[in-house]
């Protein structure tokens, strides 16, 4: 990698001050599982790493069934794995973690990295960027290897899938990111961090080049049963071919509110309305989650070769929702 400068704050506010106006002039470091092996292959190539690993206000968890949960941006998935209040409260959100089965990436991979985390595309992880066109200017993912790409929201320009594992829990459970910068904290729901971006300089969060992820804010999970769901090729560490994670608010046996957030088939975790609206009312049994997985998948644009994905996201969203109503087990 090319040679850079390095800084290891130990407040928010040093850490910010010591970004760049502009992606690509610095990167922040916490786990490092992701930068590193991107600053190996010259994607990117910062002046300036960033380590914010000792700033002790954005690392712990903290549960109160008061105010929620509280998810330090620097909280490792072992931190995360290890919580009781996750497990019992927040099922959706611990079987999401559980899907990181490397104890290394456990120990040293952040809640913040795994939301922050670069796509996984294998063009944009060549060097090819987000857009990847032949000599002619022709798009090469619609016809090309695209069997890992998005079946959702791929109406262009991106084709890529959202890599995050906890981002679809995150999102189905209500919660917010607080971000802080040179103005201090701003707060945005976690639904709306993600972004597709436009240009090949564009992110995929609504992080500024000067600011940091801070922490998670879950609200309350009393009465919320929830789950997540993930299909893989194999156990070892690899990232879904699709998954599903869902919250239900119940009135007995009743679906009175529900989110489904599928992931891994969009280039954002794809919250789907029309399966939320397809389960009002009703109770979960194997027809009521067979149609709402259905929806799920409604729009779905299948590349060349990654039809497949399309049943295994239907599959997924059905099977959460089958885990979620019987209290997540």
């Amino acid at each position: 990698m090319n040679a850079f400068e390095y800084a290891a704050p130990t407040t928010k506010e040093q850490a910010v001050g010591l970004l760049a106006d502009r992606w690509g002039d610095a990167e922040v470091l916490a786990g490092g599982t992701d930068l590193l092996s991107l600053m190996k292959d010259y994607l990117p190539t910062p002046k300036r790493v960033v380590n914010i690993k000792d700033i002790k206000e954005l690392q712990g968890i903290k549960y109160s069934s008061a105010t929620g949960l509280r998810l330090g941006a620097l909280a490792t998935i072992e931190e995360l794995l290890s919580n009781a209040a996750v497990k019992k409260e927040y099922p959706a959100l611990a079987q999401a973690a559980e899907g990181v089965s490397s104890p290394q990436i456990r120990n040293a991979g952040t809640i913040g990295g795994d939301l922050c985390q670069r796509p996984r595309c294998w063009y944009f992880r060549s060097g090819l960027g987000y857009f990847p066109k032949d000599d002619g200017g022709k798009d090469l993912i619609p016809t090309g290897q695209n069997e890992y790409h998005a079946i959702l929201g791929n109406s262009g320009p991106a084709y890529f899938v959202h890599p995050s594992s906890l981002a679809p829990a995150l999102i189905a459970l209500d919660a917010k990111a607080r971000i802080f910068g040179s103005a201090g904290w701003r707060e945005v729901r976690v639904e709306e961090f993600f972004v597709t971006p436009n240009n090949d300089g564009d992110r995929e969060t609504v992080l500024k080049s000067n600011e940091i992820l801070g922490e998670i804010i879950l609200p309350p999970a009393k009465g919320i049963r929830s789950a997540t769901y993930e299909v893989r090729q194999k156990e070892a560490l690899d990232w879904p071919l699709a998954a599903a994670a869902v919250a239900l608010k119940m009135s007995g046996n009743t679906v009175q509110s529900a989110r489904v957030v599928l992931g891994h088939v969009a280039p954002v975790p794809w919250r789907s309305q029309a399966a939320e609206q397809a389960l009002g009312g009703k109770a979960i049994d194997e027809n009521t989650a067979s149609e709402a997985g259905s929806a799920a998948v409604n729009g779905a644009r299948p590349l060349s070769k990654n039809g497949y994905k399309v049943q295994l996201a239907r599959v997924a969203a059905k099977r959460a929702l089958l885990q979620a109503a019987q209290g997540g087990a």
